[in-house]
């Protein structure tokens, strides 16, 4: 029965880690994401205005929402692969997998689709920017990981 109990308790914090990490992602896309797209755009290295509400093709939902949902879903996925961290650790990797994955399946998934040039067209400016806003999504992903992600699986390990 032990066992059983312990077993839900693991599965239980995944779980909310995992939703946490949905919502973190979601979020951070608004703030850090976003926010680093104004401060960019503001100094002119990158000429589309943050939190843009153009349709997106096929279905017209506003290019802020869209990323905004795949933020979340990217961000599922940085707390699956990160469940084992936390503080600084947490953090720094959060960013790097947030500067690394998510540019790598823009330049070479998304972009051709898109019709757009691979990696930016390998020009180093462009390339950058996918970088910094991607590695500033998964800062603040980590950051509401680390805030939010484990309160209710510290009073659990307390019970028991």
């Amino acid at each position: 029965m032990t066992s059983q109990v312990l077993h839900h308790s693991e599965g239980t914090r995944l779980s909310r880690w995992v939703i946490v990490g949905f919502l973190s992602g979601a979020v951070a896309v608004l703030i850090f994401h976003q926010g680093a797209a104004a401060l960019l755009h503001a100094l002119d290295v990158i000429a589309r205005a943050p939190y843009s509400l153009q349709p997106t093709r096929p279905w017209g939902i506003p290019q802020l929402w869209s990323i905004t949902f795949w933020g979340g879903l990217w961000g599922a996925l940085l707390a699956a692969t990160l469940a084992r961290l936390d503080g600084a650790r947490l953090l720094l990797a959060a960013l790097v997998f947030g500067a690394i994955f998510p540019t790598l399946v823009a330049w070479f998934i998304v972009a051709p689709m898109k019709g757009q040039p691979m990696a930016g067209g390998f020009v180093p400016a462009a390339m950058a920017v996918g970088l910094i806003l991607n590695g500033a999504w998964g800062l603040g992903t980590g950051i509401g990981l680390a805030l939010f992600g484990r309160s209710g699986s510290r009073e659990l390990s307390r019970e028991g």
